[in-house]
């Protein structure tokens, strides 16, 4: 599992951007620069929805005007559910950036076989990335909401 300290891998992403596929680099998004990242299980599930999503969208000004560049939601889901998941909870102001294969999430060690349900997932997590560093890692423990939130990155800034 990734540590505090250790660089992000090497991976391609899929981001739909104004109805166009994208295929941004790991070395793009974190490369020069400081992001948070949250991971969420599925999009539209119901934890991920009500809590996790929109409070990173509600605190998003707050987190930038700390010096984050960019904030991005990640999830083992495809780009086109990402896209309407932020379009849904006006997530403007943030990258809905999908790990469809999962390769980025299992090579960081953060992934969880959810089986029958969906698969292959990401546990919940949120991390300061900087200059493709990890800076700061909060990991929720299983059917958990308390360490991965908005306002918990937010004060640790």
């Amino acid at each position: 599992m990734i540590t505090v300290g250790a660089s992000l891998p090497e991976a391609t992403f899929n981001l739909l951007d104004n109805g166009d596929m994208k295929h941004p680099h790991s070395n793009n998004l974190f490369a020069d620069k400081k992001v948070v990242l949250f991971a969420v299980p599925g999009a539209f599930t119901p934890t991920c929805s009500k809590a996790h999503l929109p409070g990173y969208v509600a605190l998003a000004d707050k987190i930038k005007a700390k010096g984050v560049d960019s904030i991005i939601c990640l999830s083992v889901n495809d780009a086109f559910v990402m896209d309407a998941w932020g379009k849904q909870n006006n997530a403007d102001e943030l990258i809905m950036l999908a790990d469809g294969n999962g390769h980025f999430t299992e090579s960081i060690g953060l992934d969880m076989d959810t089986d029958d349900f969906g698969g292959i997932r990401s546990v919940r997590y949120s991390m300061l990335v900087e200059d493709g560093v990890v800076r700061k890692l909060n990991i929720e423990d299983p059917g958990r909401f308390e360490v991965s939130d908005a306002e918990s990155m937010l004060k640790s800034l």
